[in-house]
């Protein structure tokens, strides 16, 4: 279990101090896979470089199995880090070495024999799916390949946490769901803790199951994904929940239900899914605000349907939208005026 206690970091600048965290308390259990989200600046990347002293707090906390990170000398922390491994936006492999011996490197850094350190690796570029890829150069592999082998170099010390830092972002909407599902795979094969950094509501939605949401270097919100995501309580929230709505959001009409519908990835072939409920179902919907965009032919974004408040439509409503695995449906009239 990750406990962070009363956390902040101050920068000094030239203009004075920086307070790029602020009292952050955050519980984060073993095997959950755990989203932190903010716009940026919000203090999302200090915090992961805290959790493994790359950037040491000004004040509070980080214990990990109940062993303070900050207390360590710096030997203690080498090895303490062989159980926390990272992976960014950036892959940072070593471009002059293939794939095989970009894996093996932790390895031969940490004293293990070649022979056994080339076995190891192999096994890992199995785990990831490239082990055709071991005699191949980074630059020959696409960005979705390059990260793979970037989790492939990070297992290799056998890790009890990964953290990803905005692991995905640099990667297309397709590409990113098959990073995710094999984080997800390698989090539940290998029982890793995994924390999220990410300013992408849908990958927190796709697959963290707890989400902590920072603003200006506090912690806004946090709980379950379904609980904060359809209830948004802060105003940090609501802005990631609803982005872009203000005054573009309609107001229901008086005793409506209010029905969010996502789109990760759904796809747009054939009828609108709203016009194609009427179609089916006779269930007429008013849109209330819609941020939606089609990549190739699915659709990623979000709308705000209204409905009549009746208990059969509104049921019938949710079955009809819900049938595609791409599309959730949230009743989130309590938090829409």
């Amino acid at each position: 279990m990750i406990e962070i206690q009363h956390l902040s970091k101050t920068f000094s600048s030239g203009d004075g101090e920086v307070n790029a965290l602020r009292d952050i308390n955050l519980t984060i259990r073993d095997g959950d896979i755990y989203g932190i989200i903010g716009m940026s600046g919000a203090g999302k990347s200090t915090l992961v470089r805290c959790i493994n002293m790359l950037e040491r707090p000004t004040e509070g906390k980080v214990l990990i199995d109940g062993q303070d990170m900050g207390a360590l000398s710096d030997a203690e922390l080498r090895r303490a880090r062989r159980d926390i491994t990272m992976i960014f936006q950036s892959f940072n492999l070593l471009m002059q070495r293939t794939c095989l011996a970009n894996v093996m490197f932790p390895l031969l850094l940490a004293g293990v024999k070649r022979a056994e350190a080339k076995a190891r690796a192999q096994e890992l570029l199995e785990v990831v799916g490239l082990p055709d890829k071991a005699n191949a150069y980074p630059a020959q592999l696409s960005g979705g390949q390059q990260q793979r082998i970037a989790i492939a170099r990070a297992l290799t010390t056998q890790p009890r946490v990964l953290l990803c830092d905005e692991a995905t972002s640099a990667l297309d909407p397709k590409t990113t769901h098959a990073i995710l599902e094999l984080i997800r795979d390698i989090n539940r094969k290998l029982k890793i803790t995994v924390i999220v950094i990410t300013h992408q509501m849908s990958v927190v939605e796709e697959i963290c199951n707890r989400v902590a949401i920072l603003d200006e270097g506090r912690v806004a919100e946090e709980g379950e994904v379904t609980t904060v995501f359809s209830m948004p309580k802060s105003a940090a929230a609501r802005r990631l929940v609803f982005p872009d709505a203000g005054s573009e959001l309609l107001p229901p009409s008086s005793g409506a239900r209010v029905l969010r519908v996502i789109f990760n990835g759904a796809s747009t072939t054939g009828a609108p899914l709203i016009t194609q409920m009427a179609i089916d179902e006779g269930i007429a919907a008013n849109i209330l605000y819609a941020s939606t965009r089609s990549i190739g032919e699915k659709a990623y974004g979000n709308m705000l349907l209204s409905f009549p408040d009746d208990p059969d439509t509104i049921s019938r409503a949710i079955r009809y939208l819900s049938r595609s695995n791409d599309v959730i449906v949230e009743d989130v009239s309590d938090h829409v005026e």
